[in-house]
């Protein structure tokens, strides 16, 4: 009886249909067509980020009367110094690169050594109000910066600080801690806490185990951290145009901004001296990413893992 209805239940199992989707897949011819789309995909992702840059190159070794010329030359057919020659004989962008790297050192400095006691507090103390706090820190980057610029300009005034480095060192903090707390906070919470109980067994104060054990665990995070906030630092034009207003004064982005008519002509703008001039400060960043890419790498990955 039984291997009766064994027989009956397989004879009414009906063999799988090959749906059109499992046909494709076997097909070669479809996962050729696949890898050539994603490929494709990845092609055109990497020319959207890169040609900014490659035009940027272009125009900065290009001469002033062959940038606008028809039809369109990829790679210069004369190529000269002459942009870079221009950019680097100015006196107000030499102080500029010197404004920018005092500043940005600074806001640098001062926003690891706050923010990496404020992300120990907040990710190895325990204390009423902690996640509220976060949340507060995070909050800080939601509002865009032409909302707080009035009551920042009053401040500055206020303090006197209105046309000098430390108006800028000031403001850029109001951006910069926030992100360098949040990112810091979840390496801190990744680290193992038998590391500071042993310190602890063996006598070490909160800050000497703050100092000598946990400093050096999170030193890839402080990397990567300082480098997002030095960026920041370099980057910003806002901040910098409101609250400075002489030359001796301005950082980079503005001086860029400042070049006015070029050597061709009173009505052309100096195109070919503006591209030197992102270049010239771009690369210092290239550098310093290059020079620390695998304490970048390791500082991304370190909070991945708890433990």
């Amino acid at each position: 009886m039984t291997e009766t209805v064994v027989a009956e239940r397989k004879a009414k199992v009906q063999p799988r249909a090959v749906t059109w989707r499992r046909a494709a897949r076997r097909n070669p011819l479809w996962r050729a067509a696949k890898r050539i789309a994603f490929y494709l995909l990845v092609a055109a992702i990497f020319v959207y980020a890169l040609f900014p840059f490659y035009w940027v190159i272009r125009s900065a070794f290009t001469p002033e009367g062959d940038l606008f010329i028809t039809p369109i030359h990829w790679i210069p057919q004369h190529p000269t110094l002459q942009n870079f020659r221009y950019v680097l004989e100015t006196s107000d962008f030499k102080k500029a690169l010197i404004n920018s790297t005092i500043v940005a050192a600074s806001v640098t400095v001062i926003a690891l050594a706050l923010g990496a006691l404020a992300s120990y507090a907040l990710g190895r103390i325990k204390f009423r109000g902690r996640s509220l706090l976060m949340y507060l820190m995070l909050s800080m980057t939601i509002f865009p910066q032409i909302a707080i610029l009035g009551a920042l300009y009053t401040m500055i005034n206020r303090f006197h600080f209105f046309d000098s480095l430390k108006a800028l060192v000031f403001s850029y903090m109001l951006l910069v801690i926030p992100l360098t707390v949040w990112v810091l906070t979840s390496f801190m919470r990744a680290l193992p806490r038998d590391l500071e109980e042993a310190a602890y067994i063996d006598g070490a104060s909160p800050f000497q185990t703050f100092y000598l054990v946990v400093l050096p665990l999170v030193a890839p995070a402080l990397v990567t951290t300082g480098m997002l906030a030095f960026i920041a630092s370099w980057n910003e034009f806002l901040f910098a145009l409101s609250f400075t207003e002489t030359p001796a004064h301005h950082t980079v982005p503005v001086a860029i901004t400042s070049f006015t008519t070029g050597r061709g002509g009173t009505f052309q703008y100096p195109w070919g001296e503006v591209m030197a001039a992102t270049l010239i400060v771009t690369i210092p960043l290239i550098v310093l990413v290059l020079l620390l890419q695998r304490r970048i790498v390791a500082g991304l990955t370190a909070g991945a893992v708890k433990g």
